[in-house]
């Protein structure tokens, strides 16, 4: 149980569930097979694996859960093909051209034909919950494949304040300073040999691997106007990172004496067990890597929270993902459209025509139905 590439999330006033409380509310929304109509489906699974009924386990403040994505894989030139095919047949057998709206409608079609043949891929996601300090850490680098699993978890609790991790000091002002001025470099924090260089207001990136950082080259890039986007470091002398400029840590090493404490563990082949000292372990490392590179950092920058109903983070950070937050959904628009152009309007078609996940979707598909969009499936408009 070692996490590969986290994104770092603080949670604001949300208190913290007893742990078998929250053990059956993860259960109770607990990953259930594919549907045949369904693009895709997001649920809780046991940590450990299928054998397991545990979907939480808890070491001094440390709770372990696991999200199961599952999605149906469907190529688009599969579908395109057999677009073409209908298409070329209707236009032979009438003789006319087939207007774009039926191009539309008859991938949508196609669509809904092939899905139930797809394979299904699973990807599971494992999250780590600091109750100490307040903190959740996700072990992906996708903030996209981040924010799925904050909207489960947010599903299942009711609500969920939670906003990225942020600093006082930008990532990549300090990459690079410590970059272009060794003695500006924290004592607990080491160069490696690696670092991603990009101009002001430039597109183009410089990918430096496996080179000295303080060479004349380096150097001479920096003196140019280039900034670090990407850095790898050492922190603490046991956790080793590529830090971006967003603040994730990718392609994460342990240190030697850690794994060496790790193979030490008497947990007499016990799978459960393993799984529980080694997350241990980590997550001590981890959590002490945080709070040194917050410091580096100048400190955690406290986010502004509104009040509850159209909850959202202060806009200084424009542009950021945000987990849990019940403001309007940037795709409603979209999806108004979609209502007004389409027929019978369901959760995987506008998950499809949005391209996002499902219980985004959903919860779309429930506000169409709320503004009388769309009818409701139950015969009744959405209170």
């Amino acid at each position: 149980m070692w996490f590969n590439n986290i994104n770092v999330y603080q949670l604001h006033n949300n208190e913290a569930l007893d742990s078998i409380a929250l053990n059956d509310m993860l259960a109770g929304d607990a990953a259930k097979p594919l549907g045949s109509a369904d693009a895709s489906r997001y649920g809780w699974t046991p940590p450990a694996g299928r054998a397991s009924q545990v979907y939480l386990h808890e070491s001094q403040g440390h709770r372990l859960i696991s999200m199961l994505k599952q999605e149906r894989i469907l190529p688009g030139s599969v579908v395109k093909e057999a677009l073409e095919e209908k298409v070329e047949e209707i236009e032979t057998r009438e003789g006319r051209k087939v207007t774009r709206g039926e191009k539309t409608a008859f991938k949508e079609q196609i669509t809904e034909e092939l899905l139930p043949r797809a394979f299904v891929k699973s990807t599971k996601i494992d999250a780590w919950w600091d109750i100490q300090r307040n903190r959740i850490i996700i072990n992906s680098a996708s903030r996209t494949r981040c924010e799925e699993l904050l909207d489960l978890l947010r599903q299942t609790l009711g609500t969920l304040k939670v906003t990225p991790l942020t600093t006082q000091t930008l990532p990549i002002r300090a990459m690079t300073d410590w970059l272009g001025d060794a003695s500006t470099r924290p004592a607990n924090l080491a160069l490696r040999d690696k670092a991603t260089l990009k101009a002001k207001g430039d597109d183009g990136k410089i990918a430096a691997n496996q080179v000295d950082l303080d060479s004349d080259e380096i150097q001479q890039l920096l003196e140019s106007g280039r900034l670090a986007t990407e850095l790898a470091v050492t922190i603490n002398d046991n956790v080793s990172a590529v830090l971006t400029e967003n603040l994730t840590l990718k392609s994460l090493r342990y240190g030697d004496k850690l794994i060496e404490q790790a193979d030490a563990q008497d947990d007499g082949d016990d799978r459960i067990a393993r799984l529980e000292s080694d997350f241990f372990l980590m997550a001590n490392a981890l959590a002490e890597a945080i709070d040194s590179l917050a410091a580096m950092l100048g400190g955690i920058s406290v986010r502004e929270i509104a009040s509850e109903t159209g909850t959202r983070p202060d806009d200084s950070h424009p542009g950021e993902q945000v987990g849990g937050f019940e403001e309007e959904d940037s795709e409603y628009p979209r999806a108004i459209l979609i209502a007004q152009q389409r027929e019978n309007v369901t959760v995987t078609k506008l998950q499809r025509g949005l391209t996002i996940g499902y219980n985004r979707a959903q919860r779309l598909h429930e506000q169409l139905i709320r503004d009388g969009h769309i009818p409701n499936p139950y015969g009744q408009r959405g209170a």
